[in-house]
């Protein structure tokens, strides 16, 4: 067990689903006394720009990556050696800010690269993706898994409206049997499934025994159990 891990979360994208991690953390990291977990640093930075408009629209991109980079400096500067960004979207932006802050890099945990090894170690052949418009239309999940021979099917665009509310129902705290028949509709369709959307996985515990799909692949989730395996072994 090591004694050095300190994980940083760049989070409040969004803010629940900030806060589940941290019920992830603290499920993952199972302690009979406090101490026993490692430390853990959140940077809920809720005022920075929207991540999908910024690869969609090309909207406030040099913000959205100056507050990302400054952030995370910040996290590693208060000792975090482990970090993780709480939105998939947000990896889009990793190369911009590795071109200034190359340093960076060797701490982050790439939820989408530990998504994709999970399922490639599990043997599939195709998997379901569910996410935000820009993590669909942006590839990063398709691409890394077509890498390994993984097909990745994906919502028609048509369909994209239905993601968006029942992302937007996490965001909002709103009740969730608005979007529940819509969820579930979209998580059961195929046997595999990635909820690529940090939101979605609050979905998914809501409604978990209604859940018919197999495999439910949910990267933050992965990366924290990632986390916990380098933690035991080192």
């Amino acid at each position: 067990m090591s004694d050095n891990l300190v994980i940083g979360v760049l989070g409040g994208m969004g803010t629940y689903a900030t806060i589940h991690l941290f019920e992830q953390y603290a499920e993952v990291f199972k302690a009979e006394k406090e101490w026993e977990r490692p430390r853990i640093v959140i940077d809920n930075r809720c005022t920075m720009p929207s991540r999908v408009r910024a690869f969609l629209y090309k909207e406030n991109v040099d913000q959205l990556v100056c507050e990302m980079a400054e952030s995370l400096n910040s996290l590693k500067d208060t000792g975090c050696n482990r970090i993780i960004l709480a939105c998939n979207t947000s990896h889009l932006f990793l190369p911009l800010i590795y071109q200034k802050y190359p340093d960076i890099q060797s701490s982050i945990v790439h939820i989408i690269e530990t998504c994709v090894n999970r399922i490639k170690s599990d043997g599939l052949e195709k998997v379901f993706l569910l996410g935000s418009e820009g993590t669909i239309e942006s590839h990063i999940y398709q691409d890394a898994l077509e890498k390994v021979g993984i097909t990745c099917v994906v919502p028609e665009q048509s369909e994209y409206a239905m993601l968006r509310d029942c992302i937007e129902a996490v965001k909002q705290n709103k009740s969730f049997d608005v979007v529940r028949d819509t969820f579930l509709e979209l998580v059961n369709r195929y046997d595999s499934c990635i909820l690529g959307c940090t939101e979605l996985p609050i979905l998914y515990d809501a409604f978990i025994n209604d859940v018919s799909c197999k495999n439910i692949y949910d990267p933050l989730m992965l990366a924290i159990q990632k986390l916990h395996e380098e933690y035991e072994n080192e």
